[in-house]
Parts: structure tokens; C-alpha cells; sequence
């Protein structure tokens, strides 16, 4: 399986809350990223967030990417699943979303992990294309 690394840029913007009290300490966020690189693509999505004083939290997010891959134009979507607590640290997973492939990336398989160093975003994606 190929691995590429390149840096991305992101903002997320915060939303509203929900008006449901059940739901007021969900934050909900929208992201827009752009990749450069071996992976030249944007991509738009939404974020999933909660957490406690006590230092744990939790989020999920969805996003769709669009650009080019290594020179192959198409798009697919990726999934993150993120916790952290004081005692286990970070995890995260970040996958790409099954049969999301289009155009030339139809088929991809993949997860993509992401590193933070001196406030810079970088990204490190494994993935697979049907030949």
C-alpha cells in the first residue's frame, strides 16, 4: 500500500448550538481543508465534538475530498472516529469511506493519519487503487 505525506491547511468553523438542551454541550463545526502535495484536493465537511473539564473528549467527522491523487483526478470521502482521556492519551482513525471513490480514485481504499508539528498540519496517507 502506498504512503504519501504532505501538509494541509483547515478551518473549522464553529456552528450554532442546537436549541435541544439534550444537545447543548455538543459542538458541532464546519471544515474546510485544502491538501498539497502528492495529494492536491479540497475538501468541505462536518465535525462532531464533546468533552469534559476533567480532560476527555470525543468527535467524529466526515468530509469529502476532491482533487488529485499522484496525478489521478476523483474524489471519496473520509471518516474520523477521535478520544482522548488523561490517562490513555489521543486515538485517532481516520478512514477513507468504503466504494467512495470517484473518477480515477474509483476504488480507493485507504486511512490517513494526521500529525501537528509547530502548528502546521500534515497529513501521512496509506491507500490503494485497483489498478
Amino acid at each position: 500500500m502506498p504512503s504519501i505525506r504532505g501538509e494541509f491547511d483547515v478551518q473549522a468553523v464553529p456552528q450554532p448550538t442546537e436549541a435541544d438542551p439534550n444537545f447543548a454541550g455538543v459542538a458541532r463545526l464546519l471544515l474546510d481543508k485544502s491538501f498539497h502535495g502528492p495529494l492536491e484536493a479540497v475538501s468541505r465537511g462536518q465535525m462532531l465534538a464533546v468533552g469534559g473539564t476533567e480532560g476527555w473528549g470525543v468527535y467524529v467527522a466526515i468530509e469529502q475530498v476532491d482533487g488529485v491523487l499522484e496525478g489521478r483526478r476523483g474524489g471519496f470521502a473520509l471518516y474520523h472516529n477521535g478520544t482522548m482521556t488523561p490517562s490513555e492519551g489521543q486515538h485517532l482513525s481516520v478512514m477513507v469511506a468504503p466504494q467512495s471513490g470517484t473518477g480515477q480514485l474509483g476504488g480507493i481504499a485507504g486511512q490517513m493519519a494526521i500529525e501537528i508539528i509547530d502548528g502546521k498540519h500534515f497529513y501521512v496517507f496509506e491507500y490503494d487503487l485497483p489498478a
